[in-house]
């Protein structure tokens, strides 16, 4: 619904000053209204100095406008001329339509690599692609761009830094790894690492993006309550191999995801390493951590098992070079995450299909 003046004093039509029992617009007291973008500013003339109802009815005007305009409006209610609309604050995730969690139970199964290659893969596809490293302890993203030496340009926007992304393989890129040398360390305690990751989701400029895919730690912590409680996550996917000590991890991260207090959607399964066949047996497969270990575990818990990845000797050396294996429109592996691409594109259409945005979470 488009936002104009008249509009604004049609809604402020049902906010009555008590005492004279008749509307504000009625009485006057609607002295102006400026708008800008989803931000409004009203100034009220109340009929007496330090009016005793001043407080309730600022409280009405934002309650009929939110209303009336939805609850993303910013508004603000002044009873003098001494504020004026101040630039709008930088939103850095309004056009991003998918958050989307890639998460694991443990270390070591492949899930940056699996990250990387389906961001890579979806943006193939035409799609406008993020991608996040939340991975804050151990950032790999950049390696896997071939951009370790890269430095993001910060440009200043209405007196606040905005950091922008690396913009590779179609796909608008940013991690703490890309302002630290890549042999330091990151020693951080949690606070600092969530602040630092704040900073990252609040002042960069992905703007518009269909995707914007989030590389996180793996198990669950307090990087994990950050990123749902500064982003309305779509879904989350996990990473797993199909061996059992790794499995028994992947419902915990499911427990985390599914709890009352955070309630993300799961989208699926990966099963990374799934099986390995050598190039002079192309017909064997052996099963090196275990058969069929996240179908069996998707089956029992009604969770979509969206593929497996085989273990392939070059998906691991192209992340290393920098040039991940989903960039290849002709080998078998760049088919194996073009797949694995589409189905998930398909459960994020089905998830927004049949359910409500996904809120951020508010943790006590």
């Amino acid at each position: 619904m488009e936002i104009t003046k008249e509009k604004i004093l049609e809604t402020l039509r049902f906010v009555n000053y008590p005492e004279l029992r008749q509307d504000i617009v009625t009485l006057n007291m609607v002295e102006e209204i400026i708008t800008e973008d989803k931000k409004i500013n009203i100034t009220l003339k109340f009929p007496k100095k330090n009016d005793p109802f001043a407080s309730s009815i600022k409280r009405a005007c934002e309650k009929a406008v939110k209303a009336a305009f939805g609850e993303d409006i910013s508004i603000e209610v002044f009873s003098d001329f001494s504020k004026k609309l101040q630039p709008a604050e930088f939103n850095s995730l309004a056009e991003v339509k998918n958050m989307i969690a890639i998460s694991s139970g443990k270390g070591g199964v492949g899930k940056s690599t699996i990250a990387v290659n389906l961001a890579v893969a979806v943006a193939k596809t035409g799609a406008k692609v993020g991608l996040l490293d939340a991975d804050v302890y151990g950032p790999s993203i950049p390696k896997m761009f071939a951009s370790d030496g890269y430095r993001p340009e910060i440009k200043s926007e209405n007196g606040q830094d905005i950091i922008e992304p690396l913009q590779k393989y179609g796909v608008k890129v940013l991690s703490l790894g890309f302002f630290v040398k890549p042999e330091n360390a990151m020693i951080w305690r949690g606070p600092m690492a969530t602040k630092a990751l704040k900073q990252l989701i609040s002042q960069t400029n992905w703007g518009a993006l269909d995707y914007l895919f989030i590389d996180l730690p793996p198990g669950t912590g307090d990087i994990h309550l950050t990123i749902v409680q500064e982003m309305a996550v779509t879904g989350a996917v996990i990473v797993s191999t199909p061996q059992d000590v790794a499995l028994t991890d992947v419902i915990k991260g499911i427990a985390m995801f599914d709890s009352e207090k955070i309630k993300v959607p799961l989208l699926g399964l990966i099963e990374n390493m799934s099986w390995f066949t050598p190039k002079e047996l192309p017909d064997n497969k052996y099963y090196i951590f275990g058969k069929n270990g996240c179908k069996m575990l998707s089956e029992k818990l009604n969770i979509p098992l969206l593929g497996q990845i085989p273990i392939v000797q070059s998906i691991c050396e192209n992340g290393d070079q920098g040039t991940p294996s989903a960039l290849d429109n002709v080998s078998p592996e760049g088919k194996y995450f073009e797949q694995l691409a589409a189905k998930l594109v398909s459960e994020i259409e089905k998830r927004n299909r049949i359910s409500l945005p996904t809120q951020k979470v508010k943790i006590n």
